[in-house]
């Protein structure tokens, strides 16, 4: 047994980590399932939980940043600026995140998750409604792109600190909302992640609330996932793929929240 999860228990959670790998890069939603699932299988608490997801989040941020990097989305200049933008503020809405951790109880943090989960799916539906119309009406480059970007990444940061949620299942509907290209959104999130986890990470690190052994269960089969799902991405138009996403986020934040 890993971290004394019974086998059942163990193949449910790398069976979740591997689809939620292929959101994570596909259409960035993706990593708040593995958060959802350690939740909702485990007896963690919640500060384990959100450890535990943050600390698998950097590995698959990286392996998605050098993928996108690889086929081209995050080549340019005004791309690479909007990552950095979104990642220093996301890293100061994280510490702020970890720290409202220690505050919830764990029947709060359930209700919490699940409200996030629901909120997610409305933005990720509302995306696929405005992804062909606004596709060119973001400039990366302009004051006003720039300023959004800040402020979107302190938003993200704030709930993926606080929930272990990861920063592209916020980051990607808002940016995209806002007229940023689909593969760019997704790109720059993947960036941001690794900056956000990381310094989430390290919060729960001080308080003693990761288990690597786990963290290394769900991390692997996520990395996998991160390869197909860029594949896929690059591959396909994933509106779909998003709307199914959306539906099955808004169906699972009830359930978590009263579980």
């Amino acid at each position: 047994m890993v971290a004394g999860l019974a086998t059942p228990t163990l193949v449910a959670l790398v069976t979740v980590s591997l689809f939620a790998g292929v959101g994570i890069t596909a259409v960035g939603p993706g990593g708040v399932f593995v958060t959802a699932a350690l939740y909702a299988l485990t007896a963690a608490s919640p500060g384990t939980v959100a450890g535990t997801a943050s600390a698998t989040f950097v590995a698959t941020g990286l392996l998605g940043s050098a993928a996108y990097l690889r086929s081209g989305e995050l080549a340019a200049g005004p791309e690479r600026v909007a990552a950095l933008l979104l990642s220093v503020a996301g890293l100061v809405g994280a510490l702020v995140g970890v720290r409202l951790n220690a505050l919830v109880s764990e029947r709060l943090f359930g209700l919490l998750l699940g409200a996030f989960l629901a909120l997610t799916g409305v933005l990720v539906w509302y995306r696929t409604r405005t992804d062909r119309r606004t596709a060119n009406g973001f400039d990366l480059a302009g004051v006003r792109g720039r300023t959004l970007v800040t402020a979107i990444g302190f938003a993200v940061g704030v709930p993926s600190g606080l929930l272990g949620v990861g920063g592209p299942v916020v980051a990607v509907p808002l940016l995209v909302a806002a007229g940023v290209p689909m593969l760019v959104a997704v790109a720059v999130a993947q960036v941001q992640s690794v900056f956000v986890a990381g310094f989430a990470t390290a919060g729960y690190l001080v308080r003693g609330t990761v288990s690597f052994p786990l963290a290394v269960a769900i991390g692997v089969p996520q990395l996998v996932g991160v390869v197909a799902g860029w594949r896929l991405a690059q591959a396909s138009d994933p509106r779909r793929l998003k709307r199914a996403l959306a539906v099955v986020l808004v169906a699972l934040g009830p359930y978590l929240a009263l579980t």
